[in-house]
């Protein structure tokens, strides 16, 4: 019996090849977008979950607010980890991380640049499950001067030689590293990656005691089962008792006092598995993701099945609906009730079958383009992702159930003598559902479509944004220190070349990789108002280069010996002195060290402010002082840049330097900032074309459904006179109404969803009313030429044919 029943099955699918086609290809698309989601969904939320102790392991984090201003880092201050783990018992491990970016490293006599190189504790490997493939994980990083590497590092730069012993030379630092360890490479889903792990106990400054300065990525282990908040609770007494006393001697004033005028400051913890997707804080060891894109990218998923599931019912519907006098014929040769229900139950699991099929196929082609939008590593691993790959064997069979229990129960119940007679018919209830389905698959479609135009306007705002200074043209010279005293020398030599605007020496750049430092002042006499800024070193051709604008004052200058205690002040840090554009002749006291040194300047400029930090941030006060700070910054005049690179190229090779030549743009460096930005509406609107693709296909089943309907009626009217252009009306205004009200629904919950992640952005455009027209006419667009096909071949229909019948 099941044999003939797939033959009959089998007969039908080759009898409508269309219909069946569009049926599979549906289907198949939207669960491989659900797969895909699902992979990219899951792979998100694993993030640091492969460490055995991650249930136990926090951050701790330093946030205040001082003066208004909002600090949030995710690096604290030496003595923390220390400390947290002999005044709290429940904390029974703590450890730290340092970064020390991609210095330049020689052995023997090759010389490379590349590989991210980190500090660690002595028991780093007891707190996080990197797995340790030679030498003593317990060991490896407790004498100075060790270092442990990853496999794949070893194998690059030692080939087939045990690499445990070889010593690297750091040139950065002149100094000899011992490697006592092969670690395997770091995972993907872990929230920091290192080439290299040096250790801690090297470095000076990790056994200082001082509160007041940070740099230590900070993780302790708690006891089972504890809840961080508890100990988070007691913190503050940490903070008064160790951090209080210095804050004295620096600032003059009791931690207390420093509170009471409405500053805040304290140490907070992060769950080890909230920080990849929940964390927001400055100096993050690499960039996070957001549990927002996780929110809408499942929910994506969700609506791209439902919607795939809606059309396999519908256009199965209307297929059936054609086959209403085969199940008549069937009855009166004797078929019987339940029959009719396994052959139509078994024809739709054969057809969800074929789309499981197709849809894996797609997850295969697809994943390679995904993951090169997205940055990741995904792929169907069946040892991985065996249970998800399972999961699709009882989805299909729902699905085929679902799709087939219309026609098994529906059709199956007709009356043959009624059927036969063409007394067939669907009843409101259906259309009804039908028409309701309509607007819900429009309805994500047209949501899709007002948020994929939001999320391009937003970038197209920051692309074309005034920022306070020319980052076109601009080209950054990495790893200049490496040159010493013959820096300048280079930069001598790029002046005289005609290519060259200008050239200025700095490390701090507005975008991309930069120095950074932070630092405490106040204003006049007045330390009670001590602020916490960023602060800029430069020469006196740093303004010029990089195109920004005096405000009051001037520019630093070589002509004036005095500027070396003179300092420029963006707009921002003018407004929060209370100078507002009469900053230029007050005083600025910094404080220069952790022991209270303090160095008075005098304000000689206010320059414009430029955004420094991403368009997230709102901009901050900065201070910019005249002090030496290694890197070449060159503004180009010319077309020929590769012809420039090559010149520069010569000139660095004839310094004999060990630093590979290397250099960016620093408007490329702005656009990475937003990569995030630009992946998500990348995906967003690959996502949206194709639930609307699998939209209009079940509307595309809809409207042969409609039209095979209403034959005869539209027989009828032509003979009474109906032209093409009013047949075809006819047919298209009930679907056009049903976008409409799509669109009613979408709008409201769109701008809503927007508005919240345009809130993400300290400096954000306002969503138009032209976004809503544009998705709306764009639905409608897409809809009338889905629906034309049908409606332009019912209209052609010869009325002879269709009503011969009668």
């Amino acid at each position: 019996m099941i044999k003939n029943y797939l033959k009959i099955a089998i007969r039908n699918l080759k009898r409508n090849k269309v219909f069946s086609a569009i049926n599979v290809i549906g289907l198949s698309i939207g669960i491989a977008t659900c797969l895909i989601i699902m992979l990219f969904v899951k792979d998100e939320l694993s993030y640091d979950r492969f460490n055995e102790k991650a249930d136990k392991i926090v951050r701790v984090v330093f946030k205040a607010s001082i003066n208004g201003g909002k600090i949030a880092e995710a690096t604290v201050m030496p003595p923390t980890a220390q400390v947290l783990l002999q005044d709290f018992p429940e904390v029974k491990e703590a450890t730290r991380i340092q970064t020390s970016g991609t210095p330049t490293i020689e052995y023997r006599e090759k010389s490379f640049r590349e590989g991210a190189l980190g500090f660690a504790d002595a028991n780093f490997f007891e707190v996080f499950s990197i797995p340790m493939l030679q030498g003593n994980a317990k060991t490896a990083l407790s004498q100075p001067n060790s270092m442990v590497i990853t496999e794949e590092f070893a194998h690059k730069y030692f080939g087939d030689e045990n690499p445990i012993g070889k010593v690297l030379n750091i040139k950065s630092w002149k100094t000899l590293y011992k490697v006592t360890g092969v670690i395997e490479k770091m995972p993907s889903n872990s929230h920091f990656h290192f080439d290299m792990l040096g250790s801690l106990v090297s470095n000076p400054d990790a056994k200082s005691s001082s509160w007041m300065s940070s740099g230590y990525f900070t993780y302790l282990v708690l006891q089972d089962g504890y809840d961080y908040k508890k100990l988070e609770a007691k913190l503050p007494q940490t903070v008064e008792k160790y951090m209080g006393p210095q804050i004295k001697q620096a600032m003059g004033v009791s931690i207390s006092q420093f509170q009471k005028k409405g500053n805040k400051l304290g140490l907070f913890l992060q769950p080890l598995t909230d920080i990849h997707l929940k964390s927001d804080m400055t100096g993050e060891l690499e960039a996070n993701g957001d549990i927002r894109y996780v929110y809408i990218f499942g929910a994506i998923a969700i609506f791209m099945l439902i919607i795939a599931c809606i059309n396999f019912t519908n256009l199965s519907t209307a297929e059936a609906s054609k086959r209403a006098r085969e199940v008549g014929v069937r009855k009166v040769l004797g078929s019987v009730k339940y029959e009719l229900i396994r052959q139509f139950l078994l024809e739709s699991i054969v057809l969800t079958s074929i789309a499981l099929v197709l849809a894996i196929a797609l997850v295969q082609i697809a994943l390679p383009t995904f993951n090169e939008l997205s940055g990741k590593h995904l792929s169907i691993d069946i040892k991985e992702h065996y249970l998800l790959l399972l999961s699709l064997i009882p989805f299909g069979l729902l699905v085929g159930i679902l799709a087939g229990s219309y026609p098994a129960f529906f059709l199956s119940s007709f009356k043959p003598v009624e059927v036969l007679k063409g007394k067939f018919s669907t009843g409101r209830g259906s259309i009804s559902l039908r028409s309701g389905l309509v607007v819900f698959q429009f309805f994500i479609s047209v949501s899709l479509i007002v948020g994929t135009i939001v999320v391009y306007q937003q970038l197209s705002y920051i692309q074309h944004k005034k920022l306070g200074y020319e980052k076109d043209q601009l080209l950054v010279l990495k790893g200049t220190w490496a040159l010493g005293k013959n820096e300048d020398v280079l930069r001598k030599e790029l002046l005289k070349d005609p290519r060259v605007a200008n050239v200025t020496t700095s490390g701090y750049k507005p975008a991309g990789d930069t120095d950074s430092n932070n630092s405490m002042a106040y204003a006049e006499n007045d330390d009670t108002q001590m602020m916490r800024t960023l602060e800029y070193h430069i020469d006196d051709q740093y303004i010029p280069t990089m195109g920004m604008q005096m405000v009051s004052g001037r520019n630093f200058s070589k002509e004036f010996p005095t500027d070396s205690t003179g300092i420029i002040i963006n707009e921002s840090a003018a407004k929060a002195f209370g100078w507002g554009v009469n900053a230029v002749g007050h005083n600025i006291t910094r404080l220069k060290n952790n022991d209270g040194l303090k160095i008075r300047y005098h304000v000689i400029g206010v320059v414009k402010n430029f955004h420094f930090k991403s368009l997230h941030e709102s901009i901050t006060p900065l201070l910019m002082v005249m002090e030496s700070s290694p890197g070449l910054i060159v503004k180009v005049k010319t077309k020929d840049v590769s012809g420039l690179l090559n010149n520069i190229k010569k000139q660095w090779a004839a310094f004999n330097v060990d630093q590979p030549f290397s250099y960016a743009f620093m408007d490329e460096d702005f656009n990475n900032m937003y990569k995030v930005e630009q992946k998500t509406g990348t995906i967003l609107g690959i996502f949206a074309a194709l639930t609307i693709f699998v939209a209009c296909l079940g509307l595309f089943g809809l409207a042969t459904f409609t039209a095979e309907q209403r034959t005869k009626e539209i027989g009828i009217r032509k003979v009474l006179g109906a032209d093409i252009p009013q047949i075809i009306g006819l047919l298209s205004k009930d679907f056009l109404k049903l976008i409409l009200i799509a669109c009613v629904m979408a709008f409201p919950l769109s701008y809503w969803t927007m508005s919240k992640w345009l809130q993400d952005f300290a400096y954000r455009i306002d969503i138009s009313w032209l976004v809503f027209i544009v998705a709306g006419v764009s639905s409608a667009i897409i809809a009338s030429l889905t629906i034309s096909y049908q409606a332009i071949k019912a209209a052609l229909a010869n009325p002879v044919k269709t009503l011969r019948t009668e």
